[in-house]
């Protein structure tokens, strides 16, 4: 089957934003790949071995390519694209005078090809992500989370994923009811569910995902331990409320709640989040860039939330709230 392969070269600090508009414009799926030569430093404090050489792509830029249906209208495509990159500038993001290239791919070039970068990687001393094809054998205590992002392209390894994990790792407790908005790949609510959460809800709004997040959570065999829904948090709050609640698979108000997501999609329900919680409880949220950080952190403050921790990767930032 033929794609059409749609590239931007820009900046990693635009890598969020501009994923995002190529998926509401209509990809099959996203690639990313970002810097990895020069003055950029891999990760070894784990005793990682990475088979791969570094790419050639220049520190802080990215390559970012989405994949549309053969037969797509790509002229407004590309139209709506340049229009949205471009207006990134009003809120401070360097797009880095961003380039594009369309050709035609076959499946095969895509839908596989970029296995090949993706390896077993130890984000803390507990949480290890091994891809479905990988062969690894765990250490003692090691919590392995089985992953195959397939089109809903999240392997754990961006800045932003990881912060997730090593803070989710650190606030969860054992036996708390989790709910994870934009589940993506399902990557934070394995996390969680392997961490000690007694259930976890995971949501989203992307058919592609919710497929990808349901084929990872049977891949780790935690069915009975996650519940996946095509929803949003508001969706999930009016259910509650109804005969369909003994379906969400956790009780609300819950514990904990983590977001890797825009930060102007996060402001956008903040208050959402605020009801879902029970009193004491967390909210966890990523996807920030950290010039979005102040406008996080006041829509957080404003729905009553107090700001309890804060940690930083590159120029990303995970916000730990608590409803107090």
């Amino acid at each position: 089957m033929l794609w059409q392969e749609l590239t931007v070269h820009t900046t990693e600090e635009a890598i969020e934003m501009i994923t995002n508009f190529v998926h509401e414009l209509g990809a099959g799926g996203v690639s990313i790949e970002e810097s990895g030569t020069l003055n950029k430093e891999r990760d070894t404090s784990f005793g990682q071995l990475y088979e791969t050489p570094f790419n050639d792509i220049p520190e802080g830029r990215a390559v970012i390519k989405g994949y549309f249906y053969h037969g797509t209208d790509m002229e407004p495509v590309m139209a709506n694209l340049k229009a949205s990159v471009e207006q990134l500038s009003d809120f401070d993001i360097d797009t880095g005078n961003p380039t594009y290239e369309l050709r035609e791919v076959d499946d095969e070039d895509w839908a596989h090809a970029w296995k090949q970068y993706f390896k077993p990687i130890r984000i803390t001393d507990r949480l290890t992500i091994k891809p479905t094809w990988e062969e690894y054998t765990a250490s003692p205590g090691e919590l392995i989370l089985e992953l195959d992002p397939g089109m809903a392209f999240g392997t754990g390894t961006h800045a932003t994923t990881s912060l997730c994990l090593k803070t989710l790792e650190n606030v969860l407790k054992p036996g708390d009811d989790v709910i994870d908005v934009g589940t993506g790949s399902g990557i934070l609510s394995v996390a969680a569910a392997k961490l000690g959460a007694k259930h976890v809800l995971a949501v989203d709004l992307d058919p592609v995902a919710v497929t990808s997040a349901e084929d990872n959570t049977k891949q780790n065999g935690l069915e009975d331990k996650i519940t996946v829904k095509l929803s949003d948090l508001l969706g999930v709050l009016k259910e509650s409320e109804t005969e369909g609640a003994d379906k969400l698979g956790v009780s609300i108000p819950v514990q904990l709640v983590v977001a890797n997501i825009l930060a102007e999609v996060i402001v956008t329900f903040v208050d959402d989040v605020y009801e879902v919680l029970q009193q004491g409880g967390y909210y966890i949220t990523s996807g920030i860039i950290t010039a979005k950080e102040e406008l996080v952190e006041k829509a957080l403050v404003d729905a009553k939330f107090t700001i309890v921790e804060k940690n930083y990767d590159s120029n990303w930032v995970v916000i730990v709230a608590r409803k107090l």
